[in-house]
């Protein structure tokens, strides 16, 4: 016999409609009701309604978000990962995925035939995109409505179980990307149900979750219910939470902080480490300073700041939120500081933004630097990759120094070769009028930016979709530009793994010189120094050693350290130091 239960506080009866059978449910206390009974396929009919709505919580949506749910005995599948004591967070360098994109086939399967990639790139820890259950065929993930349930284009929820014990029995961590500030705008009938939304206020994407108004404590149970499901059911070993400056929660006692504690808990209970990372704009130290000295406990957060410096020192574009960020001396700040915005002027937001870091007191790894990811990838007009702009000694400085920063590194799928083929904003959205308003909205909004609307992809057209399908044929090749960076990435990963220097936490660890007019940056980590030349001139730096690491075969030290344009190269100044 299988328990169903849901909250429907709103609903006058509830009535179970189980392999076409009715039975009605029984009241209880604050708004639950449930029943025993033996079945398979199901949902709940409120009150008087004949149109049966998916289970909240639902594991297993076979025909989608509008159809029944189907009952999933997590417990069933035998893993082969008794072995994995975890990952931490220090010392660890993330590859950011998306699994519609990732393999020609977009499914969970197939991106288990990939993963010996990663393994020999020397990546630690696998990202996934949402997989939570939305309408439609492919979406980046983000149009969720049903938290509990894995997409079945990708393969459902035994296919994570596979994917998620293959990364394990690879050595990889797997970090799932999960959404908690908004929901989909096709499939969403929690409304139904009870106060899960915030009727009055809204944030970019919809109405706000309920957290912190009435009925707010099961609405917060049922967040809370959710990222233990995939720590303790799914064997993850870390969340990313998406936009969590989006989280309305005025209460005492943040969400985030309840977060923190209950996976602090399931942690000691499974006896490995389980991460939280918290994709923030809001600079501010709390965020990732530990509950024991008042902050919320969450491991770790996304940096844009870093990203921004990187981004306007390679390409040189200053539009909007890039404003801020064109100096050298932005990017040796991000270096050094971690935040760039701390108590500044953020011309973007007309106002002062962020507030510093506790240098002395923060680890560097709590802060996950990148030059590329999702967005800032997807969220350009045409999708275009750094690869698109740059050449590729300038692509291979901006691996050189997200590779060597203090920081933790993320890359973004396919960044490590290279790859040519874009990362676009695509959704599949059944419904005409949607679909139509999402292409729409999107044209018109680039196209008050100067872009001509003829190159904006549709994100409804299948092949926008197609067209983000990373190509693997591309590093194959063994003298391509491709072959070449992948070869780069792996050395680079490689240093950072053997080389202590490279993954000291310590922000007091870290030194760096710049010239503001001449264009060069070196950073200072222990033995090793990293030097950067991002002008279009040769430069001579008074620095001696040995070469571990040249973006450009021209680099030499044969009277201190000549770097031709846009390279870099990492040094040994330690007598008698090892080469890697």
């Amino acid at each position: 016999m299988t328990l169903f239960r849901v909250w429907a506080p709103k609903a006058p009866s509830m009535t179970l409609l189980l392999d076409g059978q009715r039975v009605p449910m029984l009241s209880e206390a604050d708004g639950w009701w449930s029943v025993e009974a033996e079945g398979s396929d199901y949902g709940y009919l409120i009150g008087e309604s004949d149109s049966p709505r998916p289970d909240p919580r639902s594991r297993r949506q076979p025909d989608g978000v509008h159809g029944l749910s189907r009952v999933f005995d997590p417990t069933a599948y035998v893993w082969g990962d008794a072995a994995w004591t975890g990952r931490q967070l220090p010392g660890a360098v993330i590859y950011e995925l998306h699994i519609g994109t990732y393999t020609p086939e977009g499914t969970l399967d197939s991106a288990i035939e990939r993963l010996d990639h990663l393994v020999d790139l020397g990546v630690t820890h696998v990202e996934v995109l949402p997989v939570n259950a939305f309408n439609g065929t492919h979406n980046w993930g983000y149009d969720g409505v049903l938290w509990y349930a894995v997409q079945e284009t990708y393969g459902g929820p035994e296919a994570y179980q596979r994917f998620v014990d293959a990364c394990h029995q690879r050595g990889l961590a797997v970090i799932q990307d999960v959404v908690y500030n908004h929901l989909g705008p096709s499939g969403n009938y929690l409304p139904e149900y009870g106060p899960y939304l915030h009727e009055a206020s809204a944030n970019t994407w919809g109405s706000s979750v309920n957290l912190d108004g009435e009925d707010s404590d099961v609405v917060r149970r049922y967040i809370l219910d959710n990222a233990l499901m995939w720590l303790r059911d799914y064997h993850v070993d870390g969340l990313r939470l998406d936009a969590v400056h989006a989280l309305l929660d005025h209460r005492a006692v943040h969400l985030l902080e309840e977060m923190s504690e209950e996976v602090a808990a399931l942690s000691a209970h499974v006896g490995r480490p389980l991460t939280l990372i918290a994709e923030s704009d809001l600079n501010d130290p709390k965020m990732i300073r530990p509950r024991e000295a008042n902050g919320l406990g969450i491991d770790a957060q996304w940096s844009d700041d870093f990203h921004h410096a990187l981004h306007v020192n390679l390409t040189g574009e200053t539009t909007g939120y890039y404003a801020d960020f064109d100096s050298v001396e932005a990017l040796a700040t991000v270096l050094q500081e971690g935040f760039f915005h701390a108590r500044s002027l953020s011309s973007f937001r007309g106002r002062v933004h962020g507030r510093p870091l506790d240098l002395d007191r923060t680890p560097a790894w709590r802060l996950v630097t990148f030059n590329q990811d999702h967005d800032q990838i997807g969220n350009r007009a045409i999708g275009d990759r750094l690869s698109a702009t740059l050449d590729e000694n300038r692509l291979a400085l901006a691996a050189l120094i997200t590779l060597t920063a203090p920081s933790t590194p993320m890359l973004f799928m396919g960044e490590e070769w290279a790859a040519s083929t874009p990362w676009q904003f695509f959704t599949s959205h059944p419904e005409k009028d949607l679909g139509e308003a999402t292409a729409k909205g999107r044209i018109a909004e680039f196209a008050k930016m100067g872009w001509d609307p003829e190159v904006v992809p549709d994100p409804q057209d299948p092949e926008t979709y197609q067209r983000s399908k990373l190509d693997w044929s591309e590093p194959a090749t063994e003298d391509s530009p491709h072959a070449r960076m992948l070869r780069l990435y792996r050395r680079l990963i490689e240093l950072r793994r053997t080389r202590p220097e490279l993954t000291d936490p310590r922000f007091g660890a870290v030194e760096v010189d710049f010239d503001e007019n001449a264009r060069w940056l070196v950073m200072h980590r222990g033995a090793l120094s990293v030097a950067v030349n991002l002008s279009d001139q040769v430069i001579s730096l008074p620095i001696g050693g040995r070469i571990l690491v040249a973006t450009d075969p021209g680099a030499d030290l044969a009277d201190g350290l000549e770097l031709p344009p846009a390279s870099g190269a990492i040094i040994d100044s330690g007598a008698g130091a090892p080469v890697a």
